[in-house]
């Protein structure tokens, strides 16, 4: 399993990039195995104003749909166009050319309870 030290993680399977206050999500090697083979994802508009903890989009499977929560209260700036029709991308690099959606956070201090990489593959393992 693949956990980049860099990220921070979600108890919901999701990673986080965060780069001064815009935020890159995406899910994590573990729930992109766990899935299978995704046939589709259904990302919000740019634009959009997102409540943290809400769902922010889903991604479906060959197996089950599975809802990506976002972290923070913020705005959706950009999301990955490349995934429409290419969805084999989250699976191939999921902390890469998979990313999911950038989002610029209101309020940074939302960020502060989320995993590092070791507590999040320690949680992983426990589960």
């Amino acid at each position: 399993m693949n956990v980049p030290s860099q990220l921070k993680y979600t108890d919901h399977d999701e990673w986080i990039l965060v780069e001064d206050n815009i935020i890159t999500i995406g899910i994590t090697d573990f729930a992109q195995d766990a899935l299978g083979e995704l046939v589709h994802v259904e990302l919000p508009s740019v634009g959009e104003q997102i409540t943290g903890g809400n769902v922010l989009c889903e991604v479906e499977s060959v197996k089950a749909v599975a809802e990506v929560y976002a972290p923070a209260d913020g705005e959706v700036v950009a999301v990955n166009e490349a995934l429409d029709g290419g969805e084999e991308t989250v699976n191939d690099d999921p902390y890469g050319d998979g990313w999911l959606v950038r989002m610029r956070v209101d309020d940074l201090s939302q960020l502060n309870d989320l995993l590092d990489g070791a507590a999040y593959e320690a949680k992983v393992e426990a589960s």
